[in-house]
């Protein structure tokens, strides 16, 4: 199983002295794609960045490195999925210039945000055909068969979200899969034992056949717990015979309270 680990963003102070030894704020990124092939764009959840931005990220990355781009909270989390076309066509708009090195489009919902079906497939319409959409949704009314039959017919995949347990029902609704780690139940707080991410290793082959891609990406960024918890996911699900992209080794990333 091809397993795409990465991040949701790079550009933290408190992963100084860990990933980022030393090195001024202007060479993270850089360190970030020596050790990684995806990372999760965060940034465009808050606001839209400029073309010539796009167009500097695809740059400086690697054939082969992926981004993943977070849906604007405009979408999701003020217009709350209604008249999606702008919205998705500004978003294309900057994530197209990425080109072969576009990933998912993530569309993470608000927590308070119940079940609107109608909404999603509109949503889900506006995306060109063959983007790779994932929904996450925090409400478990959203957890129905109905929208699961209106992510099927989008080819959208349904995020497997963590935070300290399992969020999401364990249901297959693309051909390739999506994971987010919010929090493990390690200490410091925030961060995965390796019996946690053995067991999602296991999910993840209950899954999702042998030739899936499955993209993994931490979110539990303080304290340094996403490099080294990302690095150890790598080094579990390698072990279980899955194809995990580049990672840090975690016995080099130190965690722990600033």
């Amino acid at each position: 199983m091809p397993l795409w680990i990465g991040t949701s963003g790079w550009l933290y102070r408190h992963w100084r002295g860990r990933l980022y030894d030393g090195l001024p704020q202007s060479k993270w990124f850089d360190a970030y794609v020596e050790q990684f092939d995806t990372v999760e764009l965060n940034v465009t959840f808050y606001r839209q960045p400029k073309p010539e931005v796009f167009d500097a990220w695809a740059r400086r990355v690697p054939e082969g490195f992926l981004y993943a781009v977070k849906a604007s909270r405009f979408l999701t989390h003020i217009k709350r999925l209604r008249e999606p076309r702008q919205s998705v066509e500004i978003l294309m708009e900057g994530a197209s210039r990425l080109g072969p090195h576009l990933g998912p489009i993530l569309v993470q919902l608000p927590p308070d945000l119940e079940v609107e079906v109608d909404r999603l497939d509109e949503t889900l319409g506006e995306f060109p055909a063959g983007q790779r959409v994932v929904v996450e949704p925090r409400h478990k009314s959203w957890f129905t068969d109905e929208v699961f039959e209106v992510l099927r017919r989008h080819g959208a995949a349904l995020c497997w979200a963590d935070r300290r347990r399992p969020l999401t029902p364990e249901v297959e609704t693309a051909d390739w899969g999506y994971v987010r780690f919010h929090s493990g139940l390690a200490s410091p707080r925030g961060c995965y034992r390796e019996g946690e991410l053995e067991a999602w290793v296991a999910r993840l082959v209950r899954g999702w056949p042998s030739d899936a891609d499955v993209f993994a990406f931490f979110n539990n960024d303080y304290h340094g717990c996403a490099p080294r918890d990302a690095g150890l996911f790598g080094l579990v699900a390698a072990s279980a015979g899955l194809s995990p992209t580049r990672a840090p080794d975690p016995e080099t990333l130190s965690v722990g309270y600033d």
